[in-house]
């Protein structure tokens, strides 16, 4: 990716254990500019047991009567939906990610090739799914949402020790609410989190809108991850907090503008500046007629456009010189 930022199209389930719409999250995945699309890999039975209550958001977006075991069986993708969208992912030229939410799909994860591993918020305190993962010596991609520095460190220290690199690990800076609220995005905790473990570093958004994540490329993220949806209004857990295609498209334009505006850090005269120097700088110039002879002063000098003659920045170099000719009222001076 060089200095581009990798943008993830976070699919998760919003599928909502569709083949035939997993697809068409990849192809608005693909329209909208996104990198990758990234899907969530679990058996449900593995992933909750059978009285585990749904977050509150989850509340809100899906039937309140079902448990949360009832509501991931409905999204599960079995080992043959991940061949099938890898393929179409490798035919239609977007890279294929997905977040392994227990020991069964890491290793399903593992068998079907995948050269990156994105560990989701709700991992960061599983040890032995850290230890799994960093076995593998894979790049990792890390979401820390819910978690403070102490916790990230114990993750980042196991990965580690189990194998993996720790210059081949990204930490995501995430906040778990759906839809996030401004004020809870801390988005400066994410140099907070560079500063601290020297990594790289990203930001997975849950906000509603774009502002946040172009906001991150700004301060230096080197990943951006973002829930999309083909319609908010979709039955599911995750669709109210995810953008649409076309405002997906909108946050990819809006952070590759902000790359290019980020620039090399070289403060110099740009190229489509040039041309304004002569229009917008001044010159000294004789603020009245001057005889040849007559001594430049304050009173007979000034500064006017065009940038043209002699730089006022010559200014007390030519006060108290003497005139080699006459000048008319606003003629640039020359020595």
């Amino acid at each position: 990716m060089n200095n581009r930022t990798l943008i993830i199209a976070e699919a998760g389930v919003n599928h909502n254990g569709s083949v035939k719409t997993a697809k068409k999250l990849v192809d608005a995945a693909l329209r909208s500019g996104a990198d990758a699309v990234k899907f969530q890999t679990f058996r449900a039975q593995d992933l909750v047991g059978k009285l585990a209550s749904k977050a509150p958001y989850q509340n809100r977006t899906t039937c309140r009567n079902e448990t949360q075991l009832e509501m991931l069986r409905r999204l599960e993708l079995n080992a043959d939906d991940h061949r099938t969208l890898i393929g179409y992912c490798k035919k239609k030229r977007i890279q294929f990610l997905s977040s392994p939410f227990d020991l069964f799909g890491v290793e399903m994860l593992d068998g079907l090739g995948l050269n990156i591993f994105k560990i989701p918020s709700g991992e960061i305190t599983n040890l032995p799914y850290l230890r799994k993962i960093g076995g593998l010596n894979k790049k990792i991609i890390m979401s820390t949402g819910m978690a403070d520095l102490r916790e990230i460190n114990d993750a980042l220290s196991a990965l580690v020790k189990a194998g993996t690199k720790k210059e081949n690990i990204t930490i995501l800076h995430c906040n778990t609410e759906y839809p996030t609220p401004s004020e809870d995005v801390n988005l400066l905790a994410m140099l907070s989190i560079k500063k601290h473990f020297n990594t790289d570093v990203g930001y997975s958004d849950h906000t509603l809108g774009i502002e946040v994540p172009v906001a991150a490329v700004a301060l230096g993220a080197k990943i951006i991850e973002k829930h999309l949806t083909l319609d908010r209004n979709m039955k599911g857990p995750d669709h109210k907090a995810s953008l649409e295609p076309h405002e997906f498209a909108m946050m990819v334009r809006a952070i590759r503008n902000v790359e290019k505006a980020l620039g090399s850090g070289v403060k110099r005269i740009s190229r489509s500046e040039l041309n304004n120097i002569k229009v917008v700088r001044k010159s000294i110039v004789a603020t009245r007629p001057i005889k040849k002879g007559e001594i430049f002063t304050s009173e007979n000098l000034g500064v006017k456009r065009p940038g043209t003659g002699l730089n006022p920045m010559e200014w007390d170099r030519v006060i108290g010189g003497i005139a080699k000719k006459d000048f008319v009222a606003d003629e640039w001076i020359v020595l």
